[in-house]
């Protein structure tokens, strides 16, 4: 199940709009083994960090077996078999364009910051507040194994497996990590738990001044929908809505929203969300930008809710 002979994969190269040679993000190898599912021979080629990465990748269509965009992450690969890996950069996520994105639109910056990263899974999030120079990452998971092994090794990276995020206390948080220090900026990308469940456990750890970047997965907010995809612009914002009225309880008001530029799993859309403490939190003045974002109608105040206004 080795790899063939030959050394690194190949990177292709192209030039520059002035002539300059540049690497492109295209890397092949070709397969020398028995018979094996792609998403393990892709990181066995060093196509990818990881086998997680690798199925990203698959899915978003940018894995190409024999010039054809393979589909499946169970598609068999045999002996003399060409794998191309197209787009792929240095992270060891796609998760972590999402970030990156965030942290420009919002204007955050990491630098010399204790962060914590809520699903750090592969570790694109966790990354990129590495780059972006924070002197600490607790790294918070609930699965065992997926975080890539260049942020192990990095001893800036404090990390905690087999932790669900709703259950963090400050006291654990500190006896887990060893860092006495409440995290200034709080970044998570979570699955299969709504927000709503884990506001509590932010609240109490984050420092008084925190600044929170959460993505929005409406996937996970709406309950069941079919194949775990929700298409209904309606449903994307009554999605962000709960976010924002559970950030409201617990003390969050919601300063900036955007779009991820990402599309995430099985192509459901996602929205990221930049919140700081306030305790005059007023959801539905979002509902503007909510309707701009998702293409939902905007949402009618409740009588309760207008009255408040009115007196604001």
């Amino acid at each position: 199940m080795a790899p063939s002979e030959g050394g690194e994969p190949e990177t292709h190269r192209g030039e520059t709009r002035d002539g300059a040679a540049t690497v492109s993000a295209e890397l092949q190898a070709t397969w020398g083994g028995t018979a094996e599912r792609l998403d393990r021979v892709v990181p066995l080629l060093g196509l990818a960090r990881s086998r997680s990465r690798a199925t990203e990748l698959i899915g978003a269509g940018q894995v190409v077996v024999n010039g054809a965009v393979a589909v499946k992450p169970g598609a068999k690969v045999v002996a003399g078999d060409l794998v191309t890996v197209d787009g792929a950069d240095h992270y060891v996520g796609r998760a972590a364009h999402k970030l990156l994105a965030a942290l420009e639109a919002f204007a955050i910056d990491p630098s010399g910051r204790v962060a914590l990263d809520l699903g750090a899974s592969t570790g694109g999030f966790t990354q990129v507040l590495l780059e972006r120079g924070a002197r600490i990452v607790q790294a918070i998971d609930v699965g065992h194994d997926q975080l890539a092994q260049q942020l192990r090794d990095d001893d800036r990276v404090k990390l905690v497996e087999g932790r669900n995020a709703r259950a963090l206390t400050p006291a654990n948080l500190a006896a887990d990590t060893g860092v006495a220090d409440a995290p200034t900026l709080v970044v998570a990308d979570l699955s299969f738990i709504s927000l709503r469940l884990v506001f509590p456990a932010i609240a109490a750890c984050a420092a008084p001044a925190a600044e929170l970047v959460l993505l929005i997965k409406p996937q996970f907010e709406v309950g069941r929908v079919k194949d775990g995809v929700v298409t209904s612009p309606a449903q994307w914002g009554d999605a962000v809505r709960t976010v924002l009225q559970a950030a409201a309880e617990h003390g969050f008001a919601l300063r900036d929203l955007a779009a991820s530029p990402v599309i995430g799993a099985h192509g459901n859309r996602e929205f990221l969300g930049y919140f700081v403490r306030a305790a005059d939190a007023l959801p539905t003045e979002w509902e503007a930008r909510i309707a701009e974002l998702t293409g939902a109608p905007e949402a009618r105040p409740s009588i309760d809710t207008a009255r408040a206004d009115e007196g604001r």
